[in-house]
């Protein structure tokens, strides 16, 4: 039997793989191959924690059906062809990525291996549609969420997810020996994750059980709990979706069987509501694929002449949840301590470091593509740039989250800020929101000393924002600072 190397990258599954069904349909020998190449990695500490065991998830399921995971690792293009050699392999399949990175990448690689006399293919995914398939009429990328939204909806029916295998064939004895994850290193010395495990579990089986839990506990009342921190009621998918546990279409099949199957007012309306936010995801992939500069560079070009700077003090204080800003902290310690943060936050706490502080985006990005566990370079650049007022389909940049509001409004008692700040906790509701703004006596009661047991807010709020807009004023009115031609 010939034999295909199945590549697998952030496609770390076994259902809905089309690269592992296209050697098994063409029967072909699949050889599963895993290669750690250092230069290509984009995740950061937090992922890495994610990647390492999902390559043990991974690895024990091939084991279960009677194959393997070859790990190797070295640089992707080499490594590859050194594999086919040596275990006399006649294809190679992957599944595509569309980061920057990624495109050159399987780019260079096909023409290695077509140089090579192998055959080499890729297979679409990891997305619903590819990002070259939708365009506006006038052939140009969407810019703005909405009509991609009814393209993506309208356009050619999605496939349907494709199956498991129910068994493998082992790896041939001439191959290399396998690293192990553990070999990999990729989980920290200092053991800064050691609450990650208390909250995830990374792997494809964690993965439906996170869809199970969701939609049987949380989807029907997604819409009017979305925004809401304190409540469990999102669905937390993210990491999962961005190592490939689990893929895009799997779970909008499985959703629409739940709705065939449970009769229940309201129900399809809020699976729409959170598979809006599966689109968005989407979006954020259309955007980097047609716009691959935008993970370092803002999308509206007015925004090269912003007069960002540098607060050293100011953003050490955010990243470490000190900020005297009650949401801010909570949400910022939440990352720290389970490696994701909600939706909501993550957007207050971005427009506080952009526009509050007027800290750039981008080091406000890298922050997160370190710490996150759902860190995806697409998704991440996407919603810097919209909380920055900078990107496609961006919030108008007078739209600065006040924390104060936000808090108020999506965290009504305080139930969130309390669990993450606990130095607050004996705060009545309110003022847990603006301690600063408490009276004397009410902070004596709740052991509050304002610089001492909880500092003092970074930044005014009011002030602030008048600064912000007042940066946004100048610099519409700079020459030369015309938006972005559509490319």
């Amino acid at each position: 039997m010939k034999r295909a190397l199945v590549w697998m990258r952030r496609d770390l599954r076994l259902a809905d793989n089309p690269a592992l069904r296209a050697a098994l349909d063409r029967e072909l020998h699949p050889v599963p191959v895993y290669i750690h190449d250092s230069g290509l990695q984009t995740e950061g500490a937090a992922g890495h924690w994610w990647l390492h065991h999902s390559l043990h998830a991974l690895q024990q399921e091939l084991r279960r059906l009677g194959s393997d995971l070859l790990i190797i690792a070295g640089d992707s293009r080499t490594q590859l062809q050194a594999v086919a050699h040596a275990c006399n392999a006649s294809h190679v399949f992957w599944n595509r990525q569309y980061d920057p990175a990624g495109v050159a990448l399987e780019t260079g690689v096909m023409t290695d291996l077509a140089d090579a006399g192998l055959s080499a293919e890729s297979f679409p995914g990891n997305l619903l549609r590819e990002p070259e398939t939708l365009a506006k009429r006038d052939g140009t990328p969407y810019r703005v969420f909405t009509p991609f939204y009814r393209e993506l909806l309208t356009s050619t029916p999605v496939a349907l997810p494709l199956p498991a295998p129910d068994a493998l064939p082992p790896l041939p004895d001439e191959l290399p020996v396998s690293l192990t994850p553990d070999a990999l290193g990729l989980l920290p010395a200092i053991r800064w994750d050691a609450a990650f495990g208390q909250h995830w579990q990374p792997g494809e089986s964690g993965a439906w059980q996170r869809l199970e839990i969701f939609v049987r506990d949380s989807m029907a009342g997604y819409p009017d709990n979305r925004d809401r921190p304190d409540l469990p009621d999102t669905s937390r998918l993210s990491p999962h979706l961005h190592f490939g546990e689990i893929s895009p279409r799997q779970i909008r099949q499985f959703i629409e069987d739940c709705l065939q199957q449970r009769d229940e007012a309201g129900l399809a309306a809020a699976a729409e509501s959170w598979q809006r936010q599966l689109a968005w995801r989407e979006f954020g992939h259309h955007l980097l694929w047609h716009f691959p500069d935008t993970a370092e560079h803002p999308l509206d070009r007015r925004f090269d002449n912003f007069p960002w700077h540098e607060d050293p003090a100011a953003l050490h204080a955010w990243q470490t949840g000190q900020t005297g800003i009650p949401l801010v902290d909570a949400g910022m310690r939440e990352l720290w301590t389970t490696g994701w943060m909600h939706n909501r936050v993550r957007m207050v706490v971005a427009s506080l470091l952009t526009k509050n502080l007027l800290i750039p985006w981008q080091t406000g990005a890298a922050w997160f593509m370190d710490t996150l566990l759902d860190a995806d370079l697409a998704n991440n650049t996407l919603g810097w740039q919209w909380t920055a007022g900078c990107g496609a389909d961006a919030a108008p940049y007078f739209r600065i989250f006040n924390p104060v509001r936000q808090g108020e409004r999506f965290d009504p008692d305080g139930s969130y800020v309390r669990r993450w700040a606990p130095e607050l906790a004996t705060l009545p509701a309110k003022w847990i929101h603006q301690p600063w703004a408490a009276p004397a006596m009410i902070l004596h009661d709740a052991g509050i000393i304002h610089g001492e047991t909880y500092p003092l807010p970074v930044v005014d709020l009011r002030d602030s924002r008048r600064a912000a807009l007042s940066a946004w004023d100048r610099t519409k009115q700079r020459p030369g600072s015309g938006a972005r031609q559509q490319q």
